[in-house]
């Protein structure tokens, strides 16, 4: 029926037993020093609905439980993984040795486009996407580290879209190309 919303049960969500079971994309978001406690907690509701991996959350990043971040993230943060690290680096290199390619979310000189990075990328490898700071992007010491760097055209005033629409932007688009 046009115009009539769905309910709950139209909508056949899984329970969080069920999600916690449930194939995820293979895809982790780390989050490097993002400062905004509500940002942290878009992002975790957006993992959710994407059904992606996890999160690294890292640096002056909140944690759950966080009632500043619970406000957005609407229950997300008890289904979603996620891990904490004191430092970016150690996450960038734990998730090396654990196989991924890992590309920073950045304004860069080398930068490919969203669209090229997923048109090349093999499945068989899952994939770390970082975000960064809301005003000073992703560290450049991390950024080193990173195995290349993606950048959302922009076509507008501003140089930058926030750090939640971003991670929206990037895990919709990693979801549907893991699911095809």
């Amino acid at each position: 029926m046009q115009g009539q919303k769905k309910s709950i049960a139209d909508m056949h969500r899984l329970t969080p037993e069920a999600f916690r079971e449930a194939e995820k994309v293979p895809l982790i978001v780390v989050l490097d020093n993002v400062r905004s406690q509500h940002n942290v907690g878009a992002v975790f509701r957006t993992a959710d609905a994407f059904r992606i991996q996890g999160l690294r959350l890292c640096g002056i990043t909140c944690c759950p439980p966080n009632a500043e971040l619970h406000k957005t993230a609407l229950g997300a943060e008890q289904t979603v993984d996620y891990t904490y690290y004191e430092h970016t680096t150690d996450a960038i290199h734990t998730l090396h040795e654990q196989g991924y390619r890992i590309y920073a979310i950045e304004l860069a000189h080398d930068a490919m486009t969203l669209e090229q990075a997923i048109s090349k990328h093999d499945n068989r490898q899952p994939v770390a996407l970082v975000l960064g700071h809301e005003v000073f992007g992703v560290e450049d010491e991390v950024l080193a580290l990173c195995d290349g760097c993606i950048e959302l055209p922009q076509y507008g005033t501003k140089h930058s879209l926030n750090v939640s629409v971003t991670a929206g932007i990037v895990m919709y688009a990693w979801a549907n190309r893991f699911r095809i």
